[in-house]
């Protein structure tokens, strides 16, 4: 089964455990850049927090490898 991660602020995030993501706490860019390098293998959506999605760029919004989704602000 794919799993859903949840990028970004822990503040902005933590509710999206009670949906049943996984959450990916990062509070700095380098802490957002490592959660994305490290995504576990099952996760197949993420959910980027607006912070989360300008750190990583492009290329993320448009990766094949998972489904990404930019939180509104």
């Amino acid at each position: 089964m794919t799993g859903v991660a949840v990028l970004g602020d822990p503040v902005r995030t933590s509710g999206y455990r009670l949906a049943g993501a996984r959450l990916l706490p990062a509070t700095t860019a380098a802490e957002v850049r490592r959660q994305w390098r490290e995504l576990p293998a099952d996760v197949g959506v993420v959910l980027l927090t607006p912070a989360a999605a300008e750190v990583l760029g492009p290329q993320a919004l448009e990766s094949a490898v998972v489904l990404t989704v930019v939180l509104p602000p």
